[in-house]
């Protein structure tokens, strides 16, 4: 667990037992106890919440194949680079574009610029559609 060993562990339990002093060590240790097993009642509690959820698929999930420990970025990109071109699925088909020119609200908006009208900030014929104060530039 978190790569603690016993030796570790048993390094921690002297050093807080110098830090935190024998008077007050019973208190803290029960606490932590404390601590842990409300822990381990809330990850209960949510698998609990989670088999009830999904139910008898629950049970049928390879968790270990979720795991994301076990993903490694280099297998990942090597066996996608070394897999067939073929037998990838293929992407789905888009909607091609249409290339007749612009739509007819954008064609009203670009008639004064098309006439060699100069466009005025804000004002019906503004291309851009922001709103523009002169006095605050």
């Amino acid at each position: 667990m978190f790569g603690l060993t016993f030796e570790k562990l048993l390094l921690i339990g002297v050093i807080a037992a110098f830090v935190i002093g024998p008077q007050r060590l019973p208190e803290y240790a029960a606490r932590l106890a404390g601590f842990v097993r409300q822990l381990r009642g809330m990850a209960d509690g949510a698998k609990e919440r989670m088999r009830e959820e999904m139910g008898p698929e629950f049970d049928e999930v390879d968790w270990k194949k979720l795991d994301p420990r076990q993903y490694d970025p280099r297998r990942i990109i090597r066996d996608a680079l070394l897999e067939e071109p073929g037998s990838a699925a293929p992407a789905p088909a888009l909607k091609p574009v249409s290339r007749s020119g612009p739509g007819p609200a954008a064609a009203a908006a670009m008639a004064p610029l098309a006439e060699g009208k100069p466009v005025t900030p804000g004002g019906p014929s503004d291309v851009r559609g922001v709103p523009f104060d002169a006095e605050a530039t």
